[in-house]
């Protein structure tokens, strides 16, 4: 297989993200990730039921953002279910609140009254085209409908960058990842809209270990926020060692906002992808086609091989900037 790492990127100004999440451990991280790096402006925070329950997954957003300090940027609520199945969560990872192990500090912000689709709609409308990658790190609902919505973002969004899926791996079947099995028929929109789309998925992201050495540079730097971040790793590494068997937890989701902070922290390779419906065994596959090389019309790719140290890298300077943050975990 030949990969190549992009071109390093040419602008200096922070992209436009939309962070579209279910938290979720990892997905603290990457909100986190978010708000540190000077290269992201963070438009907006969404919610989708995933890890956990809207409700439960929605207050861990916000927590989150309490702990990071974040302000001015709208946090809103979207999807409660799937467009057709029935709700999954993934509980035995993520504990019975979605975010299990730190203590999780009242929040000090204010949920916006939009619903998460309109959010990301108008959100995209109000900027140039061409300016907003949306950042998916949860199931596919929101982003879907926004898309059925207004379809005229599909042509305004720059690309979109998600966490899910895997071209050799699954988790949620032996297939399977769980972001795109939970609501494969979101998935299959979102893939097939038009729009540029990158596959962070399990291939990269069970590269992204969160090794002793990476944990005792977290330790390091001594804020609340990595603490918070410490504590985390602390209950995911149970859950992924009894539930998975790895000795250490992969860090899934920050690996899709690192992506469009540096492309060059990952190797990504152009490829058709499309998404299973309806395989009794294979439900949820994201099916990537090597057979050949991807035709010109292609728009989506899938990521290969992680930079482990540059990824780690930039999370550890983006809780360095924090700092104290909100001051409360």
């Amino acid at each position: 297989m030949n990969t190549t790492p992009l071109a390093e990127p040419v602008s200096t100004a922070p992209r436009k993200i939309i962070l579209d999440c279910d938290p979720g451990h990892d997905d603290a991280v990457a909100m986190l990730l978010a708000h540190g790096s000077p290269m992201i402006e963070l438009l907006a925070v969404t919610t989708v039921v995933g890890n956990h329950t809207l409700e439960k997954v929605t207050r861990n957003a916000l927590a989150v953002g309490t702990i990071a300090g974040i302000t001015g940027v709208p946090f809103a609520a979207g999807c409660d279910r799937p467009l057709v199945r029935n709700i999954e969560t993934a509980a035995e990872v993520h504990g019975e609140s979605g975010m299990d192990g730190p203590v999780l500090p009242t929040s000090r912000i204010t949920l916006d009254p939009r619903h998460a689709v309109d959010l990301i709609i108008e959100t995209i409308m109000a900027h140039e085209p061409g300016t907003v990658t949306l950042v998916p790190t949860a199931g596919l609902t929101n982003i879907a409908m926004a898309a059925r919505k207004e379809p005229r973002i599909v042509e305004r969004v720059k690309e979109v960058v998600l966490m899910g899926g895997g071209y050799h791996v699954g988790n949620w079947s032996p297939v399977a990842e769980f972001n795109i099995k939970i609501d494969p028929e979101a998935a299959h929109i979102v893939f097939n809209a038009g729009w540029e789309v990158v596959m962070v998925g399990l291939d990269l992201t069970h590269q992204a270990l969160a090794t002793p050495d990476v944990v005792s540079a977290i330790e390091a730097i001594g804020t609340k926020p990595a603490k918070f971040v410490m504590e985390l790793m602390e209950f995911f590494t149970k859950t992924y060692k009894d539930t998975q068997g790895f000795d250490y937890p992969p860090v899934h989701d920050p690996c899709a906002v690192a992506y469009v902070i540096d492309p060059t922290v990952m190797t990504t390779l152009r490829v058709p992808v499309d998404i299973e419906l309806t395989g009794t065994l294979t439900l949820g596959m994201t099916v990537a086609d090597f057979r050949s090389p991807a035709p010109a019309e292609c728009r989506t790719s899938v990521a290969v091989t992680l930079d482990h140290g540059k990824f780690w890298g930039l999370v550890t300077d983006a809780l360095v900037r924090i700092g104290e943050g909100g001051g409360q975990v």
